[in-house]
């Protein structure tokens, strides 16, 4: 590696990379690509080229197209990479694949039903997309290094990655006694990825375009609960409910119209999706997780 490969810090994926190619060879992202940055310090996530490639070991992964892009594998021994079954478009014959052994009881589910996490070796190609149109996030994990994704945004990861869940503990409730009803905005679980011995990349399918911003030590943003993409294990997240003040324009209780944000805190790295689901429904809420933060106008 030259001295000035090592200079060079790609500002997406904070890998060291090759200025003089076309993309990061870890992340895909364009080398001369102008950075974007909005007024409030979100800086956008620049698409990954149609036909880039990303080195993972000795295999590659190939992007190919823009609206839906789809992840063309070369899988070269020994790695080999683990995914959601739904994602599989097509595979060649000799590509050895199997359901990857999950601990504990991870009963995913996914429009009613069972998602199943593969695993597939080569040598061979394996091609994976999601269902609707977006963006690949290359997220390249050193050793050590850990993120956390919000439910059903996963692609596949490497060997290099080990995967984990835990419950996402951002809820509220609605109704009382038999009525209680239960609501998850950001999803009742959180996938956690960590890269233990040795370098792994993670692949990501976020809806719309990206955008990341790196919060300070004690800096504190709301946002969609849906919205967020991933996030540094740093960042600290809980439940923020605001009640604006109507002026009498609302019918019942002022307490029925809130707005309900996901509240994150410093210091580390935040992405977001541009499509996401806002929170629906005006019932008041009648218990929240702990930690929740109010703000009455």
């Amino acid at each position: 590696m030259t001295a000035t490969t090592t200079n060079y810090i790609c500002r997406y994926c904070r890998q060291p990379s090759d200025p003089s190619d076309v993309s990061c060879p870890n992340c895909g992202a364009p080398v001369d690509v102008r950075e974007v940055t909005s007024d409030s310090g979100w800086v956008e996530q620049p698409a990954i080229s149609d036909m880039a490639r990303i080195r993972f070991g000795t295999s590659t992964a190939q992007i190919e197209g823009t609206y839906v892009p789809v992840v063309d594998f070369d899988l070269r021994p020994p790695g080999w990479v683990y995914f959601s079954h739904h994602t599989l478009l097509w595979a060649e014959p000799q590509v050895q694949m199997a359901a990857m052994p999950m601990a504990g009881g991870w009963t995913r589910v996914r429009a009613g039903l069972p998602l199943i996490m593969m695993q597939a070796s080569g040598p061979g190609h394996l091609a994976l997309s999601d269902d609707h149109p977006g963006e690949i996030v290359a997220l390249p994990l050193a050793p050590g290094q850990g993120i956390e994704v919000r439910e059903h945004r996963f692609l596949a990861a490497t060997d290099g990655v080990k995967y984990d869940w835990q419950q996402s503990g951002i809820w509220f409730t609605t109704g009382s006694g038999d009525d209680t009803e239960y609501h998850y905005p950001f999803g009742m679980f959180v996938d956690v990825f960590h890269a233990e011995q040795a370098p792994g990349l993670l692949l990501l399918h976020s809806p719309g375009n990206s955008f990341i911003r790196d919060l300070a030590a004690g800096e504190t943003i709301c946002i969609q609960p849906s919205s967020l993409l991933y996030k540094d294990l740093t960042v600290r997240m809980g439940l923020h409910l605001e009640y604006p003040n109507t002026g009498g324009m609302m019918w019942g209780s002022r307490y029925q119209y809130r707005q309900v944000w996901l509240r994150l805190s410093g210091p580390g790295r935040v992405a977001v999706q541009s499509v996401f689901e806002r929170p629906e429904g005006s019932e008041p809420i009648t218990s929240s997780c702990p930690g929740t933060t109010h703000y009455r106008w």
